[in-house]
């Protein structure tokens, strides 16, 4: 991707790996931190995004990603505005529960979400009720850019999956066919003649298993 792109340039950053990931926990809200190789991870990126000469950077405040975007505030000297309306998917009594668990105990619900239907899963929030809370933060960072300037936002999978949908003004039953992103792993969005478009999807390494893909 080139700096020399015209217009302004959304990149979705999601936070690095946590213990949780490794287990396939369903994190949601649960402020879990990152693992040391989440740390790493999240280095190696920001030294990889510091080269798009970013101007604006904004992050869920939840540990994992507040952590992941420090790393990129300390190689750019950007500060970093967290917001609760980037945490991500509020998912009630499926929080903390493996996929298997969460299989046993809600199966109904748990088939319903997998063929992509609206499910408040746990008795949380609906994908689109997420989209609803983040985007207006996406678009307030937006409006404070530079001409052709570049917004990093910091999240999560499952969020940032409302976010480029909601952006791309998809319906949100297509939602779900976005691939997961592996953790450090980004997705760009930019200006076109009919609003935005998507540039690149889970950049940043060489294919990788996308571990907790909602989480």
């Amino acid at each position: 991707m080139s700096r020399a792109a015209r217009g302004p340039r959304i990149v979705f950053w999601r936070h690095g790996q946590t213990a949780w990931n490794l287990e396939s926990r369903f994190q949601g809200s649960t402020d879990i931190p990152l693992t040391e190789q989440g740390v790493e991870q999240a280095r190696r990126s920001a030294r990889l995004l510091a080269g798009l000469q970013p101007d604006l950077l904004v992050s869920s405040d939840l540990q994992r990603a507040r952590h992941t975007a420090a790393e990129l505030g300390k190689v750019t000297g950007l500060g970093v505005d967290h917001h609760e309306g980037l945490r991500e998917t509020y998912a009630g009594a499926w929080q903390g529960l493996t996929n298997t668990e969460i299989r046993a105990r809600f199966p109904e619900q748990f088939d319903a979400w997998a063929q992509g239907e609206p499910v408040r899963r746990g008795g949380g929030e609906l994908a689109t009720e997420v989209a609803d809370r983040a985007v207006p933060v996406v678009l307030a960072a937006v409006e404070k850019l530079p001409e052709d300037g570049t917004l990093v936002v910091v999240s999560h999978g499952g969020t940032i999956r409302t976010m480029l949908g909601r952006l791309l003004d998809l319906d949100p039953v297509h939602w779900e066919r976005f691939g997961g992103l592996s953790n450090c792993c980004w997705s760009v969005l930019g200006q076109g003649a009919r609003g935005w478009r998507l540039l690149e999807h889970n950049a940043g390494t060489l294919p990788q298993p996308v571990i907790g893909d909602e989480t």
